[in-house]
């Protein structure tokens, strides 16, 4: 996905001026995020044949998540806990790397629960399929019985391993790579000690959630959490294929960083310059 796409879908999903919010990136005419609306009966969760929830289906962010796009979202003043290599790591990634996303490179975990893209859930008795935008997935085995890897081979999403715990479905993620990687949209690093637990749960029909414990200590002084809400998108929307490498014409003039970070958490710039009229349509290109 080039930076232009990207910062058009932040200032849609997020409110983020950025750049020009242009139309609604949108699939099927449907927009990529959900008003949350709750209703005072909700509908009761549903439940595969084995009694546990069941997470499937097509889910879109909420406009309550604010600042969209930022792992340091629950934490006082959005500041993540870095160590002074995580520091460092920081000033790289917003010095000298270009977005891995701008240039085709999975996102991974946990950046992907930071995203203000829908995805879909394919749950199976013992494994789960996340299906994400950019035509990437994840296949999580859940076996309680299963063991990590003593040196598993490094990857976007890690070594993931569910089971659950209740009515949870608890991931638990290690060996990560550590290079041309970002932890959420605003440069955040992570190195090759990242652990991740996920914990989803589906409180009722409409809503699925994450608990998501970040642990690294090359990077971050202490373990801090991120959690998130969606709300089920409509019974015909579905994930469809998003070549990123295809078209991706601004690949070779992106610059370093995510662009201006805002105090309040969001990315765009704090008084950007007024927009240009429209062309009118019919006019010839200049």
């Amino acid at each position: 996905m080039t930076r232009v796409c990207q910062w058009l879908i932040a200032a849609t999903v997020f409110g983020s001026p950025a750049l020009s919010p242009g139309p609604s990136f949108a699939q099927g005419g449907s927009s990529l995020t959900a008003v949350d609306t709750k209703s005072a009966t909700p509908r009761p969760t549903p439940r595969t044949s084995d009694g546990h929830p069941d997470l499937s289906g097509y889910w879109k962010g909420t406009r309550d998540t604010v600042p969209g796009g930022n792992i340091g979202k629950d934490l006082p003043g959005f500041k993540l806990p870095l160590t002074p290599a995580g520091e460092a790591a920081l000033h790289h990634n917003l010095t000298a790397t270009i977005d891995p996303e701008s240039l085709c490179i999975i996102g991974g975990i946990p950046r992907h629960n930071a995203s203000g893209l829908p995805f879909e859930v394919l749950q199976g008795a013992r494994k789960i399929a996340f299906l994400y935008w950019y035509s990437y997935y994840r296949l999580i085995p859940v076996d309680a019985s299963r063991k990590h890897s003593d040196d598993p081979d490094p990857s976007f999403f890690g070594e993931e391993i569910g089971r659950w715990e209740g009515d949870s479905l608890v991931i638990d993620s290690i060996g990560f790579k550590e290079e041309k990687v970002w932890i959420d949209e605003n440069a955040n690093p992570h190195s090759d000690a990242l652990h991740v637990v996920e914990r989803w749960t589906r409180p009722d029909a409409d809503h699925i959630h994450v608990e998501t414990l970040i642990e690294d200590p090359k990077f971050y002084t202490r373990p801090f959490t991120y959690a998130r809400t969606w709300i089920a998108g409509q019974p015909d929307e579905e994930v469809h294929e998003y070549a990123c490498s295809e078209n991706n014409v601004d690949r070779d003039h992106l610059g370093f960083g995510p662009g201006p970070i805002r105090p309040d958490g969001t990315r765009g710039y704090i008084d950007p310059a007024p927009l240009p009229p429209p062309i009118p349509k019919g006019s010839p290109p200049k």
